[in-house]
């Protein structure tokens, strides 16, 4: 078991988060990585963490399932997940997600930066605040514009088809749309639909944590006339894998630390967000939420005279 405050000296840590959702289960730069246990006090994560370097570059990589893809979509403790990535140091978060498309234009083996989200689930464990503390994280920009660059500049660099902005539908696992769902989503101007994408991205937002989502697309949903099947998904990731790993490659290589004050607001998210006043924080409230926010939970030290 591991713990860390996901800070180095005061200021963010430099290290990049990835998590691989289906079809990126393992990285083969981190050959030479660490699997480390962590916990939280929101539980275990999904898998250990691989510690490593890409490029020369600090990185902890989650596998979103499980190695073995062994948990479904509405059992993930994400959470955990993110609580575990903060504890190993991370300041950012690269997700990559496996998704249907809702536009012809979007085929498979297109990546999609997913930028704005409709949320459709019904799970639990959809924030860090309650039990005493309440917060309300603004989220009308759900992904963070300065990593989005990087992963725009990534992309193009490496000549992969991708959207640089796109709506992602989160519908709750592990069923597929029927097609009248998906033709009403198609009608409502969506791009692609997932799983996965909520509530991770906004569990980041209130851990102050940088985070994009990268969508591959492995199928036209159920609107289209071609039917969805497992094992062509599995075909689709297959080939989506490779261009997937030279993308975190790249970004790995471009990337460096976030500022301390990231532009698009990720890591002061919680400034504006907590209406419950400090003298009122249930004491174990705040020292759970300090895991993943110390910055704004973290005991306020009282200086005193040396005398």
């Amino acid at each position: 078991m591991s713990q860390a405050d996901g800070t180095a000296g005061g200021r963010p840590a430099a290290r990049l988060g990835l998590i691989g959702g289906s079809g990126l289960y393992r990285m083969a730069a981190l050959a030479d990585g660490v699997w480390t246990e962590f916990d939280t006090p929101w539980g275990r994560p999904s898998d250990a963490l691989l510690l490593g370097t890409i490029a020369g570059r600090e990185v902890a990589f989650l596998p979103r399932h499980g190695r073995g893809h062994r948990i479904a979509p509405d059992e993930i403790n994400a959470r955990a997940n993110i609580a575990a990535l903060k504890a190993a140091g991370c300041a950012e978060i690269l997700a990559v997600s496996a998704v249907g498309s809702y536009r012809a234009e979007l085929p498979p083996g297109t990546f999609v930066m997913v930028d704005q989200f409709v949320d459709r689930t019904i799970r639990g464990g959809r924030s860090y605040f309650g039990e005493g503390i309440v917060g309300h994280v603004g989220f009308g920009n759900p992904t963070c514009g300065r990593l989005a660059e990087t992963v725009a500049a990534a992309l193009s660099a490496l000549g992969l088809p991708h959207a640089t902005h796109g709506t992602m539908l989160v519908m709750e696992g592990p069923q597929f749309s029927t097609r009248a769902e998906s033709l009403g989503y198609k009608a409502q101007g969506l791009d692609v639909v997932g799983m996965t994408g909520l509530p991770e991205a906004r569990l980041a937002r209130e851990a102050e944590l940088c985070y994009q989502n990268v969508a591959m697309v492995t199928d036209l949903d159920a609107w289209s006339d071609t039917h969805v099947d497992v094992s062509e998904v599995i075909a689709v990731l297959g080939r989506n894998a490779e261009n997937a790993q030279a993308l975190v490659h790249e970004v790995a290589r471009r990337g460096v630390a976030p500022p301390e004050r990231c532009p698009a607001g990720c890591t002061h998210a919680l400034d504006t967000a907590v209406i419950t006043p400090r003298e009122a924080w249930p004491e174990a409230t705040a020292r759970r939420l300090a895991c993943i926010a110390p910055r704004v939970f973290a005991p306020k030290t009282v200086a005193t005279d040396s005398a």
